[in-house]
Parts: structure tokens; sequence; C-alpha cells
């Protein structure tokens, strides 16, 4: 390793960076590459936006005194060789696995992590929040947010823009703008950041006359400001291009810069980097930089999976046949929208990842990705459905969270027919902590005119996709998991209505039923046959629904069963296994109920198998709760 990695195996934290010549740092980059790409070959990760952000990162830990100085990451995708430079190169090979290290920045694992990095477009606002705290303790440190141009698109980061010259602060912000969130970003945003330009006549012009005015001592806040709106004002005369944005706002710009040549990042760093007030570097990168592959194909290339770094081969393995979640909704919303002209697929940049790329590429005019904007998606799609559609708003449930006003004013108070398609619901896995879909069932249930479904395998969610546009169906909310179906016949299967509200017996028992919601059905299929002579004992129903939940069949169980097992991927206060014990107090019904599922923490990362076993959710878990509960009742 270190014949290969020459430079960066002398490197452990920042301050060793810093001891390195300037010009040996595009060396430096050319390394952490290699070693990213050696590394998720084996170890499957986030790579391509970390391999477009390496110089910048370098740059960054070379100028700035990190930790003091403080680098707030927007979603993380790109902190791949920020985690390698601070700490953590030795144990990268554990990255996104259980015990290891992150996947995301995240406080808790290192001091050089500033702030949680997982979901978009809150760098802007946590910088200033920390930047304002400096300030407020006379703190003198720089802070520093990296958001790239897909997160730009989230309403959080106007939200941050708009109130940065309102504070005393000193925030940079590093626009790094590779023309790709995931998917490539949509909007006139994506479009004005293209053609966006400054004057190197303006900046100098500008540049000068601050230092001179701050020389004179005329440059305390209320005067700085002035000059900002002045030299606003004036910027159409000494600029060849009219104002920006950003300058609208009184943050000053800098941009735009190639942000792969290290040296130049590092210079121009050092140049603004004591400038009093808020400022914005615009970068342009390429996702996916020094792999060809990934350059070539980034969406298909952000999380690839294991492949061969010298071929750039993806080893893809499926020997089940089984389907994806994602890929049964895309196809068959595809079938659906042949049938229906008024359906519209919408979606907040993940056109690949929820499949909808299938309809994209048949009916271009009837798909929406509305880039990362997911309180947008929800309010569009009330909108559309407002005025005679029939929208399918795929979400991912951890991102859902982050539209819960917009389902609730815009959706559920109107009973807009809005098919709300929460994928990634329960334990995802690798993505960790920020993006485990724990909460959807809790949040979803207590709204007023929502349907919350799930289903247990490949077949019912056709089906479930099917009845949410039929007549008086929605608003309505299906929530599946990440990955891989049941293995359940579906392809080309006719699709069915399913009874809202109706629960369907899976198997007969006589002491225990259990009752479970969703694609974990399976597992507790697996767990009763784990009891052997005591399999007879338990039942099996498929709740199928949430809200309403069959409540004949609840009656009908405490009528005839001594205890019931409730089993739900997602959190326990205020989930399934929550209503069904709401029902039984509402009626004074007196049996034992016991409920598996995510108690009261938040879940970290690791592969579904491992953190389900660690939940006592997976078969094993299920079987020896239920030998425990017979036990009780014998």
């Amino acid at each position: 390793m270190e014949n290969k990695y020459k430079f960066l195996t002398q490197i452990e934290f920042p301050d060793d960076l810093r001891k390195m010549e300037q010009e040996q740092l595009p060396s430096l980059c050319e390394e952490i590459r290699h070693f990213i790409i050696d590394q998720l070959a084996n170890n499957p990760g986030h790579l391509a936006s970390s391999l477009g952000a390496i110089e910048l990162t370098v740059a960054l830990h070379y100028v700035f005194n990190t930790p003091t100085d403080r680098i707030v990451w927007d979603v993380g995708h790109q902190a791949y060789s920020h985690k390698i430079l601070t700490g953590r190169r030795a144990v990268f090979n554990t990255n996104r696995k259980y015990k290891g290290i992150s996947g995301f920045p995240n406080p808790r694992e290192s001091k050089y992590d500033s702030f949680i990095a997982g979901h978009a477009s809150n760098s802007i606002s946590a910088a200033l929040g920390i930047s304002v705290a400096d300030y407020m303790n006379d703190d003198d440190r720089k802070v520093i947010a990296v958001i790239g141009d897909g997160a730009m698109t989230g309403g959080l980061a106007f939200e941050g823009l708009n109130n940065v010259c309102v504070h005393p602060n000193n925030l940079l912000i590093i626009l790094n703008d590779n023309n790709m969130s995931i998917d490539k970003p949509v909007g006139g945003l994506s479009d004005y950041l293209m053609h966006l330009t400054t004057s190197k006549k303006y900046n100098t012009l500008r540049f000068k006359s601050y230092h001179v005015l701050k020389r004179a001592g005329l440059m305390n806040d209320r005067k700085k400001n002035a000059f900002l709106r002045f030299a606003n004002s004036v910027k159409s005369i000494a600029s060849d291009s009219p104002g920006n944005i950003f300058e609208g706002l009184n943050i000053r710009y800098f941009g735009q810069l190639d942000g792969h040549d290290v040296v130049q990042l590092v210079r121009v760093l050092r140049d603004i980097k004591d400038l009093e007030g808020p400022k914005v570097l615009h970068i342009r990168t390429i996702k996916g930089k020094g792999f060809a592959p990934a350059e070539k194909s980034a969406p298909q290339w952000h999380a690839p999976g294991q492949f061969d770094p010298v071929t750039g081969r993806r080893i893809i393995e499926n020997a089940d046949n089984c389907s994806l979640y994602q890929d049964v909704f895309g196809k068959t919303l595809l079938e659906l929208a042949r049938q229906n002209p008024k359906i519209v697929g919408i979606t907040p940049a993940m056109l690949s990842g929820c499949s909808m790329n299938m309809m994209m590429a048949e009916m271009p005019d009837r798909v929406f990705d509305v880039g990362i904007a997911e309180g947008h998606a929800v309010t569009f799609s009330a909108g559309l459905a407002k005025e005679g559609m029939l929208p399918y708003c795929n979400i991912y449930s951890s991102f859902l969270q982050r539209a819960y006003d917009n389902i609730i004013h815009d959706v559920a108070i109107l009973k807009l027919p809005v098919v709300l398609c929460v994928d990634r619901a329960g334990v995802v896995g690798a993505d960790g902590v920020t993006h485990q879909g724990a909460f959807d069932i809790a949040y979803l249930r207590c709204i007023p005119n929502l349907t919350l479904a799930a289903p247990l395998n490949e077949y019912e969610l056709r089906n479930m996709l099917y009845t949410a546009q039929l007549p008086g169906n929605s608003p309505i909310a299906i929530r599946y998991p990440r990955g891989k179906g049941a293995g359940e016949k579906w392809a080309g299967m006719p699709m069915e209505a399913v009874e809202i509200g109706k629960a369907v017996k899976m198997k007969e028992g006589s002491d225990i039923a259990v009752l479970s919601i969703g694609h974990i059905g399976n597992a507790v299929n697996k767990a009763i046959g784990m009891l052997g002579d005591d399999a007879d004992k338990v039942a099996w129903i498929n709740m199928r629904f949430v809200k309403p939940i069959d409540t004949k069949m609840l009656d009908a169980v405490s009528r005839k069963f001594k205890a019931v097992l409730t089993v739900e991927d997602g959190v326990l206060q205020g989930g399934f296994g929550s209503a069904v014990l709401e029902h039984y107090a509402d009626k004074g019904t007196r049996i034992m109920v016991k409920r598996v599922g995510i108690p009261d923490t938040f879940v970290e990362h690791g592969t579904v198998n491992e953190l389900h076993h660690a939940l006592g959710m997976d078969a094993e878990g299920i079987a020896k709760t239920l030998k425990n509960l017979l036990k009780t009742i014998s």
C-alpha cells in the first residue's frame, strides 16, 4: 500500500495534509481517487459523487484549519475523501457495514463532521446557524457549507440563502455544480447555473473598492451592507453580464472555477477566506471524475454495487430472480398509464431509483421529475388532482417526512385523489440512520381522509396500485420496502381490486394470532415454520391496511385467541401495533398483545438482514418471541 499510495499513507489527519507542498496535491488527489475506486469495487457505496469532490475536499482541508474551522456537507454522498483525510482511512473498508463507519458525515463519529448529512438542502441553514453562533460567541473561525447543484433545488436551501444576509456572518457557501444530482437535475435553476458567469473586470473593481474602504475604517456592518447594495446596483456598468441570484441577495459571488484544479482552488480559497460577509464560490466538477464508466453514466454509478475496478463491469447478482419492489411499481404504473390517460407520475429527483424512468421513456409528457423538492412534489400532485388528473407521487419514506404539512394541508383536507407511493419503507440497510423508513406508519395513520396500505408481496403491490386509481379510493399511501420481493408471480398477472380495509387470514391456529402488515409478513411465515409442533397453535393474518384497519377481524381475533402478536417494519410508538392496542382499549377488550417492530431508537447502518436480526424482527427473532408468548399463556 505504501508503494501504491505514496502520499496518502502519510496522512492521518488534515494537519498532515497541510505539511505537504502545494505542487504535491494533484498527485495526492489521484491517489485518493484510486483508493476510493479500489475500496468501493468490493464494498459498495456512493462512488460517482465522491470521485467528483476529491480536489475540493483536499483544497478545503489544506486551506482551512479543520476541525476548528467547520465544513458542513450537504447530503454527504460527496464526503468519502473527507472521511479518508480525517482519521478514517484505516477503517474505510468498514464503510456502511454493520458496526463500521457511516456512509454519511455524522458528528457522533468524528469531530471533523460538523453536522448530520443524509438528506439534501440543509447545509446552508445549518452552517449559517453555526456561523451566527460563532459571531455571537466572538469565535474567530471559518464556516463553509458545501452544497451540490442538485440539492439547490430544495426549498430549505433557498430559505437559508434568503436569510444569509440578515444576520452578521462570514459564511462561505461552495456550490459544487456538476449538472447532476443522482439523475440529471431539472428546472430553471439548473439551466441558470449552466450559464452563470461573472466578469473579471467587475470582480477586480469590487474587490479593490472593498479593501480601500475597509482600510479607511468605513466598513462597519451598516456601511458594509450599503456598499454591497451599491455594488450590485452598478454591476451592470462594470460587468459584461447581468447580476446573478446570489448577488441579488447581497451574497458575494465568485466563479465559475474548475473544481478539479486543486492548485487553483487552494489559491482562490486563500484569497477569499478572510473576506468579511457571506460569499459563494461556484465550482464546476464532473461526477465520476477519473473513472470513465462513471463519467459516462453517472446515474448508474451513483451507487453501483460491486464492480471490476479495471474493466468497469458491474457485478449484479440476482440468483433467486426475485423482482425489486421498485420495478414492480415502475412496470405496473406504466401498464396503468397506458390504460388510463389521467394517470401521471411525479418524483422528487428519484426517477431511476423508483423506476419511474420506465414511464418517462414511453410517456415523457406525463412524468414530472421536480428535483429535490418533496413538499412541492406533493402540493404539485394535489394541484394536478384538483383538476382531474390521477397523480402517482413516488417519494422515499424518510424523504416524505419533509412533505408532511403538504400531505395534511394540500391533499388530505380536500380529500384529493393523490396516490402516495412510499418507497424504501422500513429498514433500508447501509444508508443508515438518516434513511431508515421507520416513521411513515406512525406519521401517516393519524391523518384524516388518508388510507394507508402495505402489500405482503409483489402481486399485492400490483393490485394495490391498480385499486388506488379506482373512483373513491384515494388519497391513499402505499408503503413498500427497498429491495427484492417475496418471489410471488406478478408480471403479466391480471390486476384485481383489493377491498379497502380488508385483512386476509393466511393460516389457521388455536392460541396466538399474528397480525402482520406489509412485506415483513413473509418473515412471520418463516418463523411459524420454525415452531415445529407448536406451529398449529399460531394463526397468521395479513392485515394489508393500517387505516382503515379491519376492526371485524380484530374483534374476531379477540374472541378466539389468548394472545396477539403484531409485527411491523416500522416504529412501535404510534405504529400499526399501537393501532391494534387502541382499538382494543377503546372497546374495553381484554387480550394480551405483544408487539414486534422498531423500538424507540434511531437505527444505524448495516444490511437489512443484520439490522432485522439485531432488532428481533427477522424470522428467528419472531419465532423466539412466539415461543416465549406460548410459554406465557400456557
